[in-house]
């Protein structure tokens, strides 16, 4: 199964224009990513697992970036990141050998296969969006991102999600799984679209909870056709009900940090990111 790193950088603020530094460096270099996307903000805290190096001195991540291979970043490149985490997953290769092209038609599909929003009114919330709910501060934070105007606030979004499971439990969550594959995730436009099994963490091997050991045992990135088909999702009541039956108890951590390879392409000026 080939090894797949991912990468959280946050930039050296001092260096000029840090993004596009990066990124003109990252395009003269050996490395080819398969994703580059922009951190836009946390959906859920991680509470147990690597909350030193996510959380402390509240880092503002920059950069995901996701590379087909466990070798670290090429010096050049990581001298521009003041902080750096990555994790280093298994991912199955019907994933990653055609990626580039399943991406794209992601990232621009044609308008008649996105699903329709659900129509406007207000939308039950919650106190909190660690269970994946829709709080109220979620709500209004997406109303205000949508009306931000640019492509980033009304195109696909990447989240980034971690996965620890509670001993035995990795059965039940995958339950989860293939409801959100066949129906609860898919009628929004939801698509897992990297998933994989971790190896290491900032490149010592470990071992996952699920096993016993005290780390994350998956990665997944899932796709949306934009922030406001997610927001739909959340405030799903079938989809709610398949959550907490399967997923909140199954998980003994977990994550999500939002994404969007969009602002990455508006931030190039060019209509498609070419890396």
């Amino acid at each position: 199964m080939p090894l797949c790193t991912l990468h959280l950088l946050a930039l050296h603020s001092t260096t000029p224009n840090p993004l596009s530094t990066f990124i003109s460096t990252l395009k003269s270099s050996n490395v080819k990513p398969l994703v580059i996307s922009r951190v836009i903000r946390w959906i859920i805290l991680p509470s147990k697992l690597s909350t030193e190096h996510l959380l402390a001195r509240n880092i503002a991540w920059d950069l995901l970036l996701i590379v087909p291979s466990a070798d670290p970043l090429p010096s050049d490149l990581a001298t521009l990141a003041q902080h750096h985490w990555s994790v280093t997953a298994g991912v199955p290769s019907r994933l990653t050998a055609d990626f580039a092209s399943a991406n794209e038609k992601l990232l621009h599909p044609a308008p008649a296969s996105v699903p329709a929003l659900s129509p406007q009114g207000a939308k039950k919330t919650t106190a909190s969006s660690q269970d994946l709910e829709l709080s109220g501060e979620l709500n209004a934070w997406i109303d205000a991102f949508v009306r931000s105007g640019g492509r980033q606030g009304q195109g696909a979004v990447s989240m980034f999600n971690l996965l620890a499971f509670n001993p035995g439990m990795k059965a039940e969550y995958l339950k989860y799984g293939a409801a959100f594959a066949k129906s609860i995730g898919a009628r929004h436009g939801g698509n897992a679209k990297i998933v994989g099994n971790v190896t290491a963490v900032n490149g010592q091997g470990v071992t996952g909870s699920e096993k016993g050991g005290d780390a994350w045992d998956e990665i997944a990135l899932a796709h949306y056709p934009s922030i406001a088909h997610f927001r739909d999702m959340l405030s799903s009541e079938d989809y709610q009900e398949v959550n907490h039956r399967h997923r909140v108890g199954s998980l003994r951590d977990t994550c999500i940090l939002m994404t969007s390879e969009i602002a990455i392409e508006e931030m190039l000026g060019e209509g498609r990111a070419r890396l």
